[in-house]
């Protein structure tokens, strides 16, 4: 009986020992985690000057561009921003389709004024000569490249194009080009009803607001493809993107139901508010500008688009674990209290 009585007494006390050493082990990941979301805010400030370290290389004249700030008054109607990582192979035609769209638009509408940004995000082949080709074809008032030195992620080459740029009208577009230039119509109309009905609205001053004054966000949309898209993707692929949408609805909420299409125009004002608040700088910083948008109270819309798959897609098995680990950052980052939002 003794003997029986001193084993149980060495496996409870087993037991509490493993439990403390789970509960411990429990408890320093936790304070790991969470130092690791608050170091992400304290790494983040809003830089509010004009002045920037940062500046576009001129491939004709080797001069140094200062890069403006989007605190900056605008000086273009609209700005193209374009993150490439290793697009060597796809930024051509999508360069092509753009600026002979952009040359025809403005030949047409003298108001007409557009600058395309390509960041490149610390590519590996020949993505910057490839884009500096475009800078002595088109000049550097035109076509502009920023180089960031090392890979970021799209989100902060994104971020860094949007921070530098000159646009009432900001648009983000992919270097695959798949989705149809002409799109931007679409969003650009939908700003502008925005702005006319504001205009009605306030009538208590008597100076008009530029387009740039006034906050609102267009996404392009693929969700009425949602069909198409289910019947030809791999199941287990359509599992996890079924996955990732219900986690995005519990860290963003509802109402944009296509949060990861690469085209998206927001107002200069708009986009000031977003992209210096923004934290995440890979794949789902685009949820985080749907969070942004619900938090400082900015309109979204959300307008079907035409949409092609390209091939050469950088989304792989690991981009989703990465992007569900992006979301858990959102909602404990924010949730607590950890990450600010500022106006």
């Amino acid at each position: 009986m003794g003997t029986m009585a001193g084993l149980g007494e060495s496996a409870l006390s087993f037991s509490l020992l493993l439990s403390s050493l789970v509960l411990i082990v429990a408890l320093g990941a936790a304070a790991f985690f969470l130092d690791y979301i608050r170091r992400i805010g304290c790494s983040h400030s809003i830089q509010k000057t004009a002045a920037s370290d940062s500046f576009f290389e001129d491939p004709s004249s080797l001069a140094k561009v200062p890069c403006p700030s989007i605190f900056d008054p605008a000086e273009k109607y609209i700005s193209l921003i374009i993150p490439a990582y290793n697009e060597e192979d796809r930024l051509p035609s999508a360069l092509d389709e753009t600026l002979n769209y952009l040359q025809l638009r403005s030949a047409a509408e003298k108001s007409f004024s557009y600058e395309v940004s390509i960041v490149d995000d610390g590519s590996r082949d020949h993505t910057s000569r490839v884009a500096f080709d475009y800078v002595k074809k088109y000049k550097i008032d035109n076509v502009r490249v920023l180089l960031l030195g090392k890979n970021h992620g799209k989100g902060e080459a994104i971020r860094k194009g949007m921070l530098h740029s000159r646009g009432e009208l900001l648009l983000m577009l992919d270097a695959d080009g798949a989705t149809k230039l002409t799109d931007l119509e679409k969003l650009e109309s939908q700003i502008q009803t925005f702005a006319k009905s504001a205009r009605k609205a306030d009538s208590s001053t008597d100076c008009s607001p530029r387009l740039s004054d006034f906050e609102i966000a267009v996404f392009d949309s693929r969700a009425h493809l949602e069909k198409q898209a289910l019947a030809t993707r791999k199941w287990y692929m359509n599992f996890l993107m079924k996955g990732f949408h219900l986690v995005v609805l519990l860290a963003a909420g509802p109402g944009i139901r296509d949060t990861q299409c690469g085209f998206k125009m927001f107002t200069r004002s708009a986009a000031r508010k977003l992209f210096t608040n923004m934290r995440l700088k890979r794949w789902c910083f685009d949820v985080e500008l749907v969070y942004f948008c619900k938090k400082l109270g900015i309109p979204m819309v959300e307008v079907a688009g035409n949409w092609t798959e390209i091939p050469g897609s950088k989304v792989k098995l690991t981009s989703i674990v990465h992007m569900l680990f992006e979301l858990v950052l959102i909602r404990v980052g924010y949730g607590l209290g950890i990450w600010k939002v500022y106006s």
